[in-house]
């Protein structure tokens, strides 16, 4: 079992990837006509500005502490969107949605093809005696990081793709739980612990394992 001290390293070794994940948000906002994150001086690289007391604080700790160091769960600050200044709100809701995801996929794509120059390097979490492995584990949590957030749970990434086909009547339905996502998601990791790890084994290993060429 990995101590607690060792999923706070991965979790300081993928924050940047996460700031990335916000940054992507509102900059693809700001090109579609929204500037709510430029002028809340979200699309800058300091982490200060991305860090959320409660999400990337608070409750990471406090499920590391309860969980015996077995499992973790936070975010950065949300960018601040208004949909209103997009020129077609659906499009704009539907692309700033995917961009955040999008950056993730191209950080593994990239960590994942500079590891092959480090053939030796294994793929321990926690463990972190290379460069190779190094770049093994910022390949796997910016696709963890991807898919978890394409889940077609409010108010995560993947809802926003939802949104864009569903009729006006059931996409405010469906936007309306927002509120209560993060209630479900971690209650649903928490009740049922391999519901998340069969998620990533259908999603996330393969595509590791083809970039990276590691087992």
């Amino acid at each position: 079992m990995q101590s607690i001290f060792q999923h706070l390293i991965e979790f300081v070794i993928i924050f940047p990837a996460i700031v990335l994940h916000e940054i992507s948000h509102g900059y693809v906002a700001y090109r579609l006509g929204d500037a709510t994150a430029k002028r809340a001086g979200r699309l800058t690289l300091n982490p200060l500005a991305h860090i959320d007391p409660i999400g990337t604080v608070v409750l990471p700790i406090t499920m590391l502490v309860l969980s015996g160091g077995s499992y973790f769960f936070g975010w950065a600050k949300p960018v601040p969107i208004d949909p209103r200044n997009f020129r077609d709100e659906r499009t704009g809701m539907l692309l700033t949605g995917i961009a955040g995801p999008g950056m993730n996929v191209v950080l593994a794509l990239v960590a994942g093809l500079v590891s092959r120059a480090f053939p030796a390097a294994v793929f321990a979490p926690g463990q972190f005696t290379s460069i190779g492995s190094l770049l093994l584990f910022f390949c796997y949590g910016n696709l963890v990081l991807a898919f978890f957030n394409l889940i077609p749970i409010p108010p995560l990434d993947g809802s926003r793709v939802v949104q864009w086909f569903l009729p006006d009547t059931a996409r405010n339905t469906y936007s309306s739980i927002a509120r209560y996502g993060f209630v479900i998601l971690i209650g649903a990791t928490w009740m049922i612990p391999g519901l998340f790890g069969a998620y990533l084994a259908v999603t996330v290993v393969p595509i590791f394992g083809l970039l990276t060429g590691a087992q």
